[in-house]
């Protein structure tokens, strides 16, 4: 969920792998990005006028094996993949749609997803660090209350590079 027209974060909660029906995790993830998102107070009735909605459903994530850390960026397509970082407890989780919308190359990517999960930026190189990947459908509010339009992220990307 965004700001309107700012295009701000303002909530984004979900689930990363399928733990219910379709259906209940988009009423779930919702509500939680309306009012459980640790990072914003919960939405007002009065904000939602301003608010666009967003919605991306993941395939299942793969981990990425490679024989060199370093050859990790190799595999990540920006504008097609989103990631997620775990290293022991540490998780941090970014949509393919992030890097598009912040100009990221995929080094860059991967060091905002090890930041997002409270790691130095570099712990995508580290050996005892997974990565995985993941792909979405992602459909989107033209505006508050809006049409909603499947966003082709591969496309944006290529428009803004």
């Amino acid at each position: 969920m965004t700001t309107h027209p700012g295009d701000d974060l303002r909530g984004c909660i979900g689930y990363p792998e399928p733990t219910m029906p379709l259906a209940d995790a988009i009423k779930d993830s919702a509500i939680s990005a309306c009012a459980r998102d640790p990072r914003f107070p919960p939405v007002t009735p009065g904000e939602l006028a301003d608010v666009k909605v967003e919605v991306s459903l993941l395939t299942p994530p793969e981990e990425i094996h490679v024989k060199k850390q370093t050859d990790i960026p190799q595999h990540v397509m920006v504008g097609t993949d989103g990631l997620i970082v775990q290293k022991g407890w540490a998780r941090g989780l970014l949509l393919p749609q992030v890097p598009v919308e912040w100009g990221w190359d995929a080094e860059e990517f991967l060091s905002q997803a090890c930041a997002k999960a409270g790691l130095p930026p570099d712990s995508w190189l580290d050996k005892d660090t997974k990565v995985f990947k993941f792909q979405a459908e992602v459909f989107s509010e033209e505006g508050p209350r809006g049409e909603v339009r499947r966003r082709n992220l591969s496309e944006e990307h290529g428009s803004s590079h």
